[in-house]
């Protein structure tokens, strides 16, 4: 099982930053993926940024060159820097993890309560 805790939302002006934290506890699991999704009112969930447990990392194009993810395996927590902020990234950011089970096939993912990111002037 595997739960997580999210912090470092918040309201910013446009061009400013913000870091995202998720702590994530895990027990007879494995973690692999760990990354950010974000979620504003009217629209789909969509992939922020993702690493794996190999430092390999991905991002969406609407986020590239802005935003850094980071992860610390010992902790087993995953940051989200976000520079150069735009109001189009308002929305509510959920961290997501997929884990191995070690007592059953397969992986699940595991999500955050989400934390609100308010960008406006």
């Amino acid at each position: 099982q595997v739960q997580l805790v999210e912090s470092g939302g918040g309201l910013v002006q446009p061009g400013g930053s913000l870091r995202l934290s998720c702590v994530a506890s895990a027990s007879a699991a494995s973690i692999t993926f760990m990354g950010w999704y974000r979620q504003a009112p009217g629209k789909q969930r969509e992939l922020v940024a993702v690493i794996d447990n190999g430092g390999s990392t991905n991002y969406a194009d609407s986020v590239k060159g802005r935003f850094t993810i980071s992860r610390d395996n010992a902790r087993n927590t995953v940051h989200l820097q976000m520079n150069s902020l735009k109001e189009e990234d308002t929305a509510v950011y959920y961290c997501n993890v997929r884990a191995y089970r070690f007592f059953s096939s397969g992986s699940l993912d595991y999500w955050g309560q989400g934390t609100q990111v308010t960008v406006s002037s």
